[in-house]
């Protein structure tokens, strides 16, 4: 199997993982306003939460939403970075008691994050994730962030 078909196939995954996604982008939406309003959420991440929803809602941002598909998806990857970030910052209680979707909050999360990488262009993906600092965690000995595998880390 050549490196072409297996980066097509999770390509072609990824594409099914973030059109089932895209139906939770009201969910993140109005768990990140409700997040806002809640006391228990540090006030600094406030101001990323408030920047995200403007993102979100805003037609003008790196992929246009009149872009069909790949304009929403850059908006879902932002919502899923700063959940990632909020999740290794405040406790979990917090965010999954705002949470009206469907299934685990981190695991939905960290599954848009990685299908995501393989969809939006490099440097969309590069410049959003730059923007949303994430709390390193350790994974397989390497330190890396939630939006990144520890082969890429490793490079």
């Amino acid at each position: 199997m050549s490196v072409f078909s297996v980066l097509t196939g999770r390509r072609k995954k990824s594409r099914g993982i973030l059109k089932e996604a895209l139906l939770l982008l009201p969910n993140l939406v109005r768990l990140l306003i409700a997040l806002v309003r809640d006391s228990r959420v540090p006030t600094a991440e406030k101001a990323l939460l408030v920047g995200t929803i403007t993102y979100i809602v805003s037609p003008f941002d790196f992929l246009p939403d009149v872009i069909p598909f790949l304009g929403q998806i850059d908006d879902l990857y932002l919502a899923a970075l700063v959940i990632l970030r909020l999740l290794s910052r405040t406790d979990a209680e917090v965010l999954n008691q705002h949470w009206d979707g469907p299934g685990n909050l981190a695991a939905i999360v960290d599954r848009i994050a990685t299908a995501a990488r393989f969809i939006l262009p490099g440097r969309v993906s590069r410049v959003l994730l730059g923007r949303v600092v994430i709390a390193p965690k350790i994974q397989g000995g390497v330190l890396v962030s939630p939006g990144l595998d520890s082969d890429t880390a490793r490079k």
